[in-house]
């Protein structure tokens, strides 16, 4: 997957699925969680299906000049009543292809994130990264991101 010329940006379609499955697969701590197989495990389809319902939420891929899905995020949009209402967007889910690292597409897919989270009205940005990361954690910060908080997560059992 040569990724040369235009990358274009653009709402994901059902289609892509398997492409940004791949893409969040496709790194040690991706494949330990998700599932690239065919079929795609079934839950894939439903998350996608309420992602592109929901207005508050836009899943985006990046392709190469040839259709190739070389990148992905989800951007979230979370009205808020601290900071004075301020509303404001997460990015989530950032993914390169690794024949495509370290050719500014990442930094495309976050600034596209943030351009669009302004549009939206939002007065904060923000993300987590895995603190194993650490290539990441400088990425971000290269884009002015600071770590200002500690993130904490829990594993729960659906009702």
């Amino acid at each position: 997957m040569p990724v040369t010329g235009q990358v274009t940006i653009r709402p994901a379609v059902l289609t892509d699925l398997p492409a940004i499955v791949h893409l969040l697969a496709d790194d040690p701590l991706g494949a330990t969680r998700e599932r690239d197989v065919d079929p795609l495990p079934e839950a894939y389809r439903i998350a996608f299906a309420a992602i592109d319902a929901d207005p508050m939420n836009e899943l985006v891929v990046a392709c190469a000049a040839d259709g190739a899905v070389v990148g992905t995020l989800q951007l979230t949009i979370t009205a808020s009543l601290s900071r004075l209402g301020t509303t404001r967007a997460t990015i989530e889910g950032v993914r390169v292809a690794a024949a495509a690292r370290s050719l500014g597409l990442g930094q495309r897919l976050v600034e596209w994130a943030i351009d669009r989270a302004r549009a939206r009205g939002c007065g904060v940005i923000q993300l987590t990264t895995d603190r194993t990361r650490v290539d990441a954690h400088r990425f971000y910060e290269r884009l002015g991101f600071v770590a200002s908080h500690v993130g904490m997560k829990r594993m729960i059992d659906p009702a």
